[in-house]
Order: structure tokens, then sequence, then C-alpha cells
């Protein structure tokens, strides 16, 4: 029965998911039979080094039919074992792995505000090269455990997609709001990263599956509602007019809420008075704003900044502002550069 159980060679069927299956035994009797599916290839390694290949097939175990099994023969047993280690490599792709977490804190260049990009999909991964992946990983990971090889590729596709992403939107390649439309050259971007440091390994990721990078959910709110306030303002014309506005509409809402509660007239008080502030409609405030510099539009009563030529609301030219003498308060003509009064220079 021993002799019986040790007659052939294969892949469990439970096992038959893994990349890498390591035969349990490295005696091999001499003659047991060997049987290599047809998406695997095994590999009989000594001392870190590939000795032998076997492809798909049924094979015998037997120098006369792999010759370089000659220098694995065990003396000690009279040349009825070979001693090595047997590995069984798929050559299929494994779809469907997982990746994903935190990519990084970065400034977003059109509002420069400091978010926080997350990162969840998938991935598939094959082998590119049997004989390098057992040969480099065999001493450093287990590989007769699948997560440990798994974990290890989308640690290194994680690496890669934050260096990737973080360089693609500080050199302006890729907006913050919007990365959903740039998943296609992202992609391109990090496999073709990840699999320069795969290559030393014998393995590659052919492509990535569905994968989304998103903000963190506070930061996208943050985001949507400067992107919005930021439209306004331009709509507005400046952020005076806009935050009125916003002020007045807040106290509206609280007359319709409150019925003329609290918050209500707290809005209406602040939305007037901001209002009032944007626009003097008594004399006494267009005087002041006269005197400070601030010229006042005879059409729409609006208050422009001082040195302006025409209305910022209506268009309209606006006055020029008289010029007196400094040092007798006649009134000077436009292009006067002395007093006719007293002499004095004209300020220009």
């Amino acid at each position: 029965m021993a002799w019986f159980d040790r007659e052939f060679i294969a892949v469990p069927e439970g096992r038959k998911n893994q990349m890498v299956y390591k035969w349990p035994d490295v005696n091999i009797r001499r003659f047991s039979r060997a049987i290599v599916n047809a998406d695997e290839i095994a590999l009989f390694v000594k001392s870190g080094q590939v000795v032998a290949a076997m492809g798909p097939g049924r094979h015998r175990i037997d120098a006369d039919e792999l010759p370089v099994l000659g220098a694995l023969v065990d003396s000690l047993t009279g040349n009825n074992f070979y001693r090595a280690e047997l590995y069984f490599v798929s050559t299929r792709e494994f779809p469907g792995i997982k990746f994903g977490g935190r990519l990084a804190d970065i400034a977003d260049p059109v509002s420069e505000q400091i978010v926080t990009l997350r990162v969840f999909g998938e991935f598939a991964l094959s082998v590119r090269d049997p004989a390098e992946l057992v040969t480099t990983l065999a001493g450093t990971a287990d590989l007769s455990v699948p997560a440990t090889v798994e974990s290890w590729c989308s640690d290194l596709l994680l690496k890669s997609m934050k260096v990737a992403v973080t360089q693609g939107i500080s050199q302006g390649e890729w907006p913050v709001l919007g990365l959903s439309a740039q998943l296609q050259p992202i992609e391109a971007a990090v496999v073709r990263q990840t699999n320069l440091t795969l290559y030393e390994y014998g393995l590659r990721i052919p492509r990535m599956g569905n994968f989304d990078i998103t903000l963190a959910p506070e930061d996208a709110d943050r985001l949507k509602r400067l992107a919005k306030d930021v439209t306004y303002i331009r709509l507005a014309g400046d952020f005076q007019r806009y935050a009125a506005g916003e002020l007045a509409l807040g106290a509206g809402q609280g007359f319709a809420r409150g019925g003329g509660g609290g918050d209500g007239f707290l809005g209406a008080a602040l939305g007037l008075n901001a209002i009032q502030q944007q626009t003097p409609t008594n004399p006494w405030q267009q005087q002041q704003a006269v005197t400070s510099g601030q010229p006042v539009c005879t059409a729409c009563r609006t208050t422009n900044p001082a040195g302006a030529r025409f209305c910022t609301n209506c268009g309209d030219p606006l006055a020029a502002r008289p010029r007196h003498c400094t040092e007798c308060g006649t009134d000077l003509t436009s292009g006067a550069k002395f007093c006719g009064t007293c002499g004095t220079a004209a300020a220009s």
C-alpha cells in the first residue's frame, strides 16, 4: 500500500487553486509517475537551483527519461530514490485578488485643500517565469500558502498606485474631483510600475479588475461645498454680493421654518444688514462712501471701489471725484496743477 501511495505524484484536488504547490517529500522514489496538468509545470530544485522541469503530461521519474535527474540520485538508498524538492507551478491567471487602503494625504491643486485618497479594487496575477518564482521566493516566503504571495503583490500594487496617483495629481494631469474618469491611464501607469518590481520574481499583473479611487466622505463634502461657493461667487460678481445673498436666503428659509422664530429674525437681520452694507441707500451712507473715495453710481446707487471709472453693477460711467486745494479748499479744474487762489501745488 505504501508503494502504491508513492507511485503517483500530483497536485491534490484541494490544492489545485494554488499558484505553487510543493510536494511534501524530498525523497522521490525512482520510477514514480508524475502527473502534470495542462496548466502546470513541475520543477525539480536542488540547493536553490532548478535542475529539471516537466511539462504537462504523465512522466516516469527516471534518469533514462530525464537525464538531469542522474545528479539527484541518493546513493545511500541504493539508487532507488532521487533527493530533491519538487514544485508544481500553475501557469494560469488568478483573477479577483483584492487590494485597497489609504493612498495619501495630498493637496488639491485647484482648491488648495488637503484631502485623503483611498482605493479599493481587484487585480489578476500570473506567473511569468516559474523557475525565477521558485528560486527567488522559495527561501523568503511560504509558497504553500496562497495568501502569502497575493498579499505581497497587493502591497506592491498599493505602493505603486500611491506613487502614480500622487505624481499625476501634483503635476496637474489628473484632478482630485473626477478621478473616476482617469481610471484607464491610472491603471496603465500602476500596472507598468508594479510589473517592473515583479519582473525579477517571475510574476506579473496582466490586468486590474474593477477598482475605484475615492475621497474620505468629509473631504468630498468639503470640496463639493467649496466648488459650489466658487461658482456662485463668480456668478454674483464678488464675495460680498454672494455672502449677502446667502444671508438673505437663510433669512427667508428661517421665516419659512419658524414663522418668525429666533433663527429667522437673526438671519433676516444679518441678511438685511449685509445688503445695506453692500449698497447704501440713505444720503449719509452715500456721503461716507464718497468721502472715503468710493464713488456711488448715480443710476443704481451702488458703491464702487475707489478709483473705479465705471459701475461694477450696471456699467454706467462714474462721475469724476471733485478736486480741492489742500491749502484753502478752492475747487480745482480737472487739469489744474496749481491753485488759482493761493498758488499751492495741486495734489496728484
